[in-house]
Parts: C-alpha cells; structure tokens; sequence
C-alpha cells in the first residue's frame, strides 16, 4: 500500500475506533505495517483523534526508529514492533481501551467462548496477558505468545490487542472482542452463561 493510502488508513480507522468507543482520549493506538519497506504506520502519541490528519501518522522502522513526522510515536510502539516480528502474518494491529474488555483485563481474567463467531474471527476465548508497565518491552514479550492462533488477547490492567491481517480484519476483531465481552457480562447478570469448548454441532 503507498503510504499516503498508509496513513489515511491510520486516520480513518482512529476516527472510527473513538466514535465507536474503542478509544477515548488519546488512549488506544492502531498501526499497519508495510514489511517489504519495513515502514510501520503508527498513531502518534498524545494527538487527539478529533483532529488527527494524515500528516501527523509517525513512520517508524521494526527496530523503533523514527523515519517520518512530526510527533513521537505511540508509546506503545515496542507492543506493536513485537508482534510484527514474530509473526509475519500480521500486517495490522489495534490496541484499544473498550470498557467491557478491558474490565476482563481488570479482571485479570480471559474472555470465555460463548459465541460460535468467536471461533471463526478471534479462535476462541481470549486469554489475558500478564500484566507489564504500559509502554515497556514487557507488554509485547507477554502478549506475543497468546496471539498464536488468535485473534487478539488482553493485557492485564490495561486494554485489548487485537490483530489482523490486514487493518479490516484487525479492527473488525477488536470490535468482536468487546461485543464478546459486553454480552458474557450481561448473560452473567441475567444466569449462567454457558461456555463452548470447542464448535459444537
């Protein structure tokens, strides 16, 4: 993808995530990576999304270096370059704050499979990470391991990750991780929810 089509995405998918309350503030960050260039297309730090343009998405390489704007990156730069140098698959990620997730990262607990769409868009429950300082390397060594085979996981005390191959598949997984989330609340409000452990017929 040119990087102008890059960091519109960027833009456009931010926007989308704070109207749809994924993000509030400037907290959540999202970034697409372009591995034949080694350009990482990431949010900026501290800029709000009402007013983010194309101008103001950092550029960074997968060692953390920056190539391109006029902001720092998002101080969770190191969570995105982990998981980009592990699994070649992945060309997007987002990180959100969505509340009902993230009161299961709170929680310190996973998200159960009790939808069967869980299985075809995230590959099941999502576990939740170990808790690590915001910002550190330690976010994405903890994390990378619980995205084999998933579409995203928690971070305790923190937020959401949610991965994809692309920034469709990546956005629209952290959107099923909190409507996964908001409905096992509920159900647990109202009864007993009952947990699949694998696609049943």
């Amino acid at each position: 993808m040119e990087a102008g089509k890059s960091k519109q995405q960027v833009v456009d998918f931010s926007k989308r995530a704070f109207e749809r309350k994924l993000f509030a503030g400037t907290s959540g960050n999202l970034s697409v990576y372009d591995r034949e260039k080694d350009r990482i297309y990431i949010t900026p730090s501290s800029v709000r999304y009402e007013t983010m343009q194309p101008a103001d998405v950092m550029v960074i390489d997968l060692a953390g270096k920056v190539l391109e704007g006029p902001h720092k990156p998002s101080s969770e730069w190191r969570l995105h370059t982990a998981v980009y140098a592990v699994y070649p698959q992945i060309g997007a990620l987002v990180h959100t704050h969505s509340p009902f997730a993230t009161a299961f990262a709170v929680n310190r607990e996973e998200i159960p499979a009790t939808l069967i769409e869980m299985f075809f868009f995230l590959g099941g429950s999502i576990p939740c990470a170990p808790y690590a300082c915001p910002g550190t390397a330690e976010v994405g060594a903890y994390a990378v391991p619980l995205l084999e085979d998933k579409g995203g996981c928690l971070l305790a005390n923190h937020g959401v990750l949610a991965v994809g191959k692309d920034m469709e598949q990546a956005y629209i997984r952290a959107e099923y991780i909190e409507d996964a989330a908001k409905i096992y609340s509920i159900a647990k409000l109202v009864g007993t929810p009952a947990i699949l452990s694998a696609l049943e017929e």
